[in-house]
This record gives C-alpha cells, sequence and structure tokens, in this order.
C-alpha cells in the first residue's frame, strides 16, 4: 500500500491543494492520500483564523466524495502543537507495512531544519517535494538523500488572499468548491 500524507493549516483549503493532491496522487500512483489539519503549527502560531475542528469541516468539503482521498483529525484529536514527527509516528503505528510519502510544498522545506526531528521525519516518510512549475530546490532548500521532487500545476491562488477577499466583501467563487464558499459564509469566518 502507497500513502501519501499532506498537512497544513488549510485556512482555508482550495483548489490549488486539490489540485496540488491529484497530481501527486497520480504521479506517486498512491492508493490514499490523506489531508492532515495541523491543530496548531509550531511556525504559525497565533496565525490561524478558523478553528481547528472548522478547518476540518472544509477539508472534508473539499474532498467531497472523492474516494482517492481521507481528511484525517491526528493532529486536532492530539491537540496542542503539531508536529509532523508525531503525526508520522501515528501514521507508521496505523500502517506499518505502508509505503508513505509526506508531501510538503517547496517553500516549507526552507525551514525544514527547524522541524522538530528532522532526521526521523524522513525514515517514516519519504519526503515528496511539491514544486511549481519553473522552480528549483534552491540552496536554501534541505533537501535530505530520497526526496523526490513532484511537479504540480501553477495555481496562483492562497489560503492568505482567500481570507483578504471574504474581509474585503469579494467573490471567492473559482477559488473554492461551492460547499467550503458556503462553509465560509455559513460560519461568518475571515470577516
Amino acid at each position: 500500500m502507497r500513502l501519501g500524507i499532506l498537512g497544513g493549516t488549510f485556512d482555508p483549503p482550495h483548489i490549488g491543494h486539490l489540485l496540488a493532491a491529484v497530481d501527486a496522487y497520480e504521479a506517486l500512483a498512491l492508493d490514499r492520500l490523506f489531508f492532515v489539519p495541523a491543530n496548531t503549527q509550531p511556525l504559525k502560531a497565533g496565525l490561524a483564523a478558523a478553528s481547528a475542528h472548522q478547518r476540518l469541516a472544509m477539508v472534508k468539503l473539499l474532498i467531497g466524495g472523492d474516494d482517492r482521498f481521507a481528511a484525517d483529525a491526528v493532529e486536532i484529536e492530539r491537540a496542542g502543537l503539531s508536529y509532523t514527527v508525531d503525526t508520522l509516528n501515528t501514521f507508521a503505528q496505523r500502517f506499518p507495512n505502508a509505503e508513505r510519502f509526506f508531501l510538503v510544498g517547496e517553500d516549507a522545506m526552507t525551514a525544514f531544519g527547524e522541524w522538530r526531528a528532522p532526521e526521523q521525519i524522513v525514515k517514516l516518510a519519504r519526503l515528496a517535494i511539491l514544486r511549481r512549475p519553473g522552480a528549483t530546490v534552491g540552496p536554501d532548500v534541505m533537501a535530505p538523500e530520497g526526496t523526490i521532487a513532484l511537479a504540480t500545476r501553477l495555481v496562483d491562488v492562497s489560503s492568505t488572499e482567500i481570507r483578504q477577499r471574504v474581509r474585503a466583501g469579494r467573490s471567492i467563487r473559482g477559488f473554492v468548491p461551492e460547499s467550503v464558499a458556503k462553509f465560509i459564509e455559513t460560519e461568518r469566518l475571515y470577516r
């Protein structure tokens, strides 16, 4: 079994996240890809605008009924700061015989040396760096041996921009699925 694990704040999850997941799923020939919303990311503590449970609900709406994907609440259930090494340990216990791939954006890899136990992370899962077309892994990106670089589509959308658009009263149609947009409106998020 080949499993992908895509962690993040997902505040909110958007079409760019979904397309990157599709690209990774296909390129790595995965059997399942798990979206894992952080409870609190150590490097983004205090920056999330939606609660962890709201972000999990939005991830579930993003993936809908697509059997390739699943939302996993492991970090939310654990509470506290979300460390990748702890999450990967949990997945290793749940799926000891699976080949595990941890998907990470190239931008996040610039801080990989600051993560908790990076040497343990690469033992628990193979890193798959999601790269935008034309991007190169620069010298400031720590790419351990065995790391895979995956080309993903260039989708110029960010959670920050979506939150700003909502605050400004602008449409987010096309940035997120309609179900996520309705959730944001109903929950009065990002206002």
